[in-house]
């Protein structure tokens, strides 16, 4: 179900504000039901934010999530997630071992990192909007 990426996205995405690609990211993965992380042979891959929380990079798209993969992350894959299966078995298994999602990193920024309840949140608003549209 991805969309089309251009590269005037790309570029538009680039230039966000963190607190923008978040929204960008909810309302994109509310449109298309779906999600992207990276993974290798040993699964899902988590990064360190600035507070040493452990998270879990998420993307609205498989060539943002591409983009992140290089240097020490260049042997992972873009894997698409559907918002189904993130909300019901993601969410609360990060909630059971800890984790914070870091939501739509780019090269140059960590992203918005929050609980994935927040997370969770932000997205039943968006649909529940949605629905009122």
């Amino acid at each position: 179900m991805s969309y089309t990426l251009t590269d005037a996205d790309k570029a538009a995405a680039q230039n966000m504000r963190d607190d923008e690609r978040f929204n960008h990211f909810v309302s994109r993965v509310c449109e298309h039901d779906e999600l992207w992380i990276l993974t290798d042979e040993h699964g899902c891959m988590m990064l360190t934010s600035d507070d040493d929380e452990d998270c879990i990079p998420v993307w609205p798209h498989a060539d943002y999530a591409k983009e992140w993969a290089v240097d020490d992350w260049s042997q992972c894959k873009p894997e698409a997630l559907t918002l189904q299966v993130w909300l019901n078995r993601w969410v609360p298994g990060m909630e059971d071992d800890e984790l914070l999602v870091a939501v739509f990193p780019t090269s140059d920024a960590t992203g918005v990192v929050v609980e994935p309840r927040e997370l969770q949140d932000a997205i039943d608003r968006k649909k529940k909007a949605g629905r009122h549209n």
